[in-house]
């Protein structure tokens, strides 16, 4: 009998389930509306902070400090602020949803202890990165969103250098992968490839989500590949080499320098249409500052997220990319096409596999698990 990989690919998502896979499709509906939403929340965030005029009472008791101390002081205090008005709306998107969808078993006390850390941490990262905008604004002139991208891209470095040392054991234990014939096959794929066995972790990726999942954090020196203790857990040895050798081929195929790279382009296109935009869209919301002003920032910082949610199907297109080519790292290296197809219908518990051509192009970061399992069933057809 000639293996058919359309009927293999119609076989495997339609063994969710019909109960699994309307949930799956409401989920992610749902996650689409989210984000409708949090645009109108970070509206209403931006009037009742400019409004209250607490900025601006900020920078009048900084007055005569030294520009960048009032740059950082006036910057940070934006993002804590916003951070408190947002909070009602971070427990329903990030945790109450989340609950009642069964993607989290994470306690509230333990939600919000770790939002707060990650506020604060944000308030230091953001108000150093405004506070460098704001001199380029005053230091360059009109040009200041050109030199814009290079700042990006120090910063985005910087991060992604530093954060899998400092910041993400702050929310996460990362060890080695427990000894056995897991971590043999793992070390073998990455001796393969040349990555050092040191570089490939396990984490409680379950603290915060019941999502089979795993990532490649990092460059240099700090780059790593993590397995959530959920994949372990619940994958087969077989899951667990498919899923890895994706994360291989994300590494081995420098798609981190990607996400720089793009990053930077369109943040500095966002400052560019933003240097544009400020005035009016300002005057909309009664503040009456110009883009040079520290106390602007909520304006500043509306338009550029508002642009770059407009620009996300951009992103989601290349990011799609960069996932089919990790699959296909996967298959090529690995060679287990089936283990790969029912990985990648474990995470269509989150992700709903069979979107519409519009909805995968402007939503979607991954192809959708249809098409990701139909390429595998091809592969398998074809070898």
């Amino acid at each position: 009998m000639v293996f058919n990989a359309n009927e293999a690919t119609q076989a495997y998502i339609d063994g969710l389930g019909e109960q699994a896979l309307a949930q799956a499709a409401a989920y992610t509906s749902g996650s689409h509306w989210l984000m409708l939403w949090g645009l109108i929340v970070a509206m209403l965030v931006t009037l009742l902070v400019v409004r209250s005029g607490l900025l601006s009472h900020i920078a009048s008791g900084l007055e005569g400090r030294n520009f960048f101390i009032r740059g950082f002081c006036i910057s940070a205090a934006f993002v804590v602020l916003s951070g408190i008005i947002e909070l009602p709306w971070s427990i329903y998107s990030g945790w109450w949803r989340e609950m009642s969808y069964g993607r989290t078993s994470q306690p509230l006390a333990d939600f919000l202890g770790q939002s707060g850390l990650g506020l604060a941490l944000n308030a230091v990262f953001m108000g150093l990165f405004f506070t460098a905008v704001y001199a380029l604004i005053r230091w360059m002139g009109k040009l200041w969103w050109l030199w814009s991208g290079a700042l990006t891209a120090s910063a985005v470095a910087l991060l992604l250098l530093l954060g899998p040392i400092f910041i993400e054991p702050l929310f996460n234990e990362y060890e080695s992968v427990p000894e056995g014939e897991v971590k043999e096959a793992v070390e073998a794929l990455a001796i393969e490839a040349n990555i050092p066995t040191d570089r490939i972790f396990m984490y409680d990726g379950s603290r915060q989500s019941n999502n089979f999942t795993a990532n490649v954090s990092g460059i240099g020196s700090s780059a790593r590949i993590a397995i959530s203790d959920v994949a372990l857990k619940d994958a087969t040895l077989d899951e667990v080499k498919a899923v890895t050798g994706h994360e291989i081929g994300h590494y081995v195929l420098g798609h981190v320098w990607d996400v720089v790279a793009i990053l930077t382009v369109l943040v500095m296109v966002s400052f560019l249409l933003a240097d544009r935009l400020f005035n009016p869209i300002a005057r909309l919301f009664g503040a009456k500052e110009d883009i040079a002003d520290p106390v602007g920032l909520p304006i500043l910082v509306l338009i550029v997220g508002l642009l770059m949610t407009l620009l996300q199907p951009v992103t989601n297109t290349m990011s799609r990319s960069s996932e089919t080519e990790a699959d296909q790292y996967s298959l090529a290296s690995v060679n287990l096409p089936d283990a790969l197809a029912i990985a990648l219908v474990k995470t269509a518990e989150y992700r709903n596999p069979r979107p519409t051509a519009v909805q995968e192009w402007l939503f979607y970061t991954h192809p959708s698990v249809e098409r990701r399992v139909h390429m595998a069933m091809e592969w398998k057809a074809d070898h």
